[in-house]
């Protein structure tokens, strides 16, 4: 089978920047995410090879957690109710391997521990984002690097445009060579 047969579902996938590396490398790639596709909505095609899941953080990471009671109880149910619709779509799709991403928070309370946690810098990208991984998926090999900038994330995307917004939840390009190179 060639890639262009292999089926990788990008779920909430944004920017695309975690499946780049498969459609680079000929995989058929179809990113599901709003405005246009909402993944609560969105039934599977038939042969998906892999998912990639980053559901939104905003109501689960632990940078936002002085506005989580202010928010309510509804906004967390409404951003559980995606994550919900991504292990529908895992579940019913049953691939070869899938990932779920979201940044340190409280969804492990929710989908308990994961199986890795890492920083961008653990793949060579220069920045600290800690990061949690659940799935069924091999391990990327790690290729660390010094953080010399920090904790990007805070002193270069702060605020809540859509531009800021986008950049925050962009995957590192360094993991998502790694993962790709792991799981193709």
């Amino acid at each position: 089978m060639n890639n262009w047969n292999k089926i990788i579902l990008d779920l909430c996938g944004g920017t695309g920047s975690w499946s780049k590396p498969y459609y680079d490398n000929g995989y058929d790639v179809r990113v599901i995410t709003l405005p246009d596709n909402d993944v609560r909505l969105c039934p599977p095609p038939q042969g998906i090879y892999g998912i990639l899941a980053a559901p939104p953080c905003t109501d689960f990471a632990s940078s936002g957690a002085r506005w989580w009671e202010a928010k309510g109880k509804s906004a967390l149910l409404e951003a559980l109710s995606i994550v919900d619709a991504c292990y529908r779509i895992i579940s019913i799709a049953n691939p070869v391997f899938w990932c779920l991403e979201n940044p340190i928070g409280r969804l492990v309370h929710y989908l308990g521990e994961p199986v890795l946690y890492f920083d961008p810098c653990d793949y060579g990208d220069p920045y600290t984002k800690k990061t949690c991984l659940w799935g069924n998926f091999n391990i990327p090999a790690k290729n660390p690097v010094e953080p010399t900038e920090g904790s990007k994330m805070w002193r270069c995307y702060g605020g809540k445009s859509e531009r800021t917004k986008r950049l925050r939840s962009a995957t590192p390009p360094g993991f998502a060579q790694a993962f790709y190179e792991a799981n193709r």
